[in-house]
């Protein structure tokens, strides 16, 4: 599965990066550590928390992570209650060559398994498998179609007003309802929301793509050694009103000289923490305009596999973004009896009021579709709820219509020197993914040697 396909397949005017950037080290040279007693509390300890913490520990900052959870990764989070690691959230490195997940994951120890895109069969309603050419052709036509579509957009229209204006008839078409599903709302977000003009914006880099085989957290427990972080800490307030910063958790009051803020936009957009002063009007528009997509995973197993063993099983029911795209994980993992698969934009969040059962009933037409009404039901499933989830409210940021580039700068600005904000969701360039929350961390961290020196 590749992050923003589309965007690999199209080369007009996005650079393709090569080189890495600058990764943390494991420990700082006695030369670069900074004699400061400079306090600084970061807010989250999801990837972007932990790389700002780790490294302005390493410069000799006394600092404090807050945690709203009971672990670090934030939407890092890896399940392995069923004897696999089935990661919640982030589950790919997208794009290996230059990608500083990849060396991190190198020294995290985390296992990671190559996904063959071409390695895939589609099958229609019936069961019906289509032919590889016939799927080709639609893929093909289809990653054109979006080279363009943003030049016959405007910024008062979605992606979907626009697209389905202009093909009718491939808007109603199953095949072309799973592509627009699978390879545009999962990497974006809901389409009657998706900006017209900015849906293929953000870098990416070059390479083939990862799947984690042993859980995406240990990346985050790697960044985590030595820092100190406090669990089931709820920030529910920053006043930075005077030149020490009072941080509010848990109804306790800390003080510090620096806050980074690297809580998901959702939570931002829930005003789930009050800012004193509150946060400056660029700021609320920004966080305003950015939109947060819902994208949720499910996990089932089974005794013994009943499938091919291809890398990607896919549907086309009538109903789009439902259980439409199959990730076999014997595949990366051969003691894995296993299918993930996804729910995209509205049809997630209808997933969040469905119990097990139903869900498993909705998954297992698709599958029986396919295979045959005598296939086992699973053994065992696992799901997510990012949502309703009070810990992020959402899976991550994307253009919705009324957003601009600007906007993600925007919500990176720090506030006097005092307030930083980190998180994928303040990347311009690598928004929506971890090695972008990594990144952002750094240059947070940065800011705040740079005000040392």
């Amino acid at each position: 599965m590749q992050r923003r396909k589309f965007i690999k397949n199209s080369l007009s005017g996005i650079p393709i990066l090569l080189t890495a950037p600058t990764l943390l080290t494991s420990a700082c040279q006695q030369s670069d550590v900074i004699t400061t007693d400079k306090t600084v509390i970061v807010v989250g300890a999801g990837l972007s928390g932990l790389s700002a913490a780790k490294k302005l520990h390493e410069k000799g900052f006394k600092v404090t992570v807050l945690e709203s959870q009971d672990k670090v990764g934030g939407r890092t989070r890896t399940n392995r209650s069923l004897g696999i690691a089935f990661d919640e959230g982030a589950s790919w490195i997208h794009g290996i060559d230059g990608n500083p997940i990849t060396t991190l994951a190198q020294q995290a120890g985390m296992t990671a398994a190559f996904t063959d895109d071409e390695s895939i069969k589609s099958y229609d309603i019936g069961g019906v498998l289509r032919t590889p050419n016939a799927y080709a052709t639609a893929e093909d036509e289809f990653y054109t179609i979006l080279n363009s579509l943003n030049k016959k957009g405007n910024a008062t229209q979605s992606f979907e007003s626009v697209f389905n204006n202009l093909y009718p008839t491939k808007a109603n078409d199953r095949l072309w309802k799973f592509l627009l599903s699978a390879y545009v709302t999962f990497d974006t977000g809901d389409l009657d929301k998706l900006s017209s003009l900015l849906y293929n914006e953000g870098e990416e880099y070059s390479g083939i793509e990862k799947i984690a085989t042993n859980g995406y957290d240990t990346i985050a427990q790697f960044l985590a050694k030595d820092l100190s972080i406090v669990f089931n800490q709820r920030v529910s307030k920053v006043d930075y009103t005077n030149k020490k910063i009072k941080i509010t958790h848990n109804g306790t009051v800390t003080e510090a000289d620096y806050v980074i803020v690297t809580v998901p936009l959702g939570i931002l957009k829930a005003n789930a923490i009050l800012f004193i002063p509150t946060l400056p009007p660029i700021k609320q528009n920004a966080i305003q305009k950015i939109g947060m997509s819902c994208i949720n995973k499910f996990l089932l197993t089974w005794n013994t596999a009943f499938w091919e063993d291809i890398q990607y099983i896919t549907y086309t029911p009538e109903i789009k973004d439902k259980f439409n795209y199959f990730v076999n994980l014997k595949k990366v993992n051969p003691v894995a009896n296993a299918l993930m698969t996804f729910a995209y934009a509205n049809y997630a969040r209808q997933t969040e009021t469905m119990t097990d059962a139903q869900v498993i009933d909705e998954i297992m037409s698709h599958l029986k579709d396919i295979y045959g009404s005598k296939i086992p039901n699973p053994t065992n499933m696992l799901r997510t709820k990012w949502q309703s989830n009070e810990n992020a409210f959402g899976a991550y940021s994307y253009t919705a219509v009324g957003t601009e580039m600007q906007h993600f700068d925007d919500l990176a600005k720090e506030i006097d020197n005092k307030v930083f904000f980190a998180g994928e969701h303040t990347e311009i360039d690598y928004f929506s993914t971890a090695h972008g929350a990594y990144l952002s961390g750094i240059r947070e961290a940065d800011k705040i040697i740079e005000l040392q020196r």
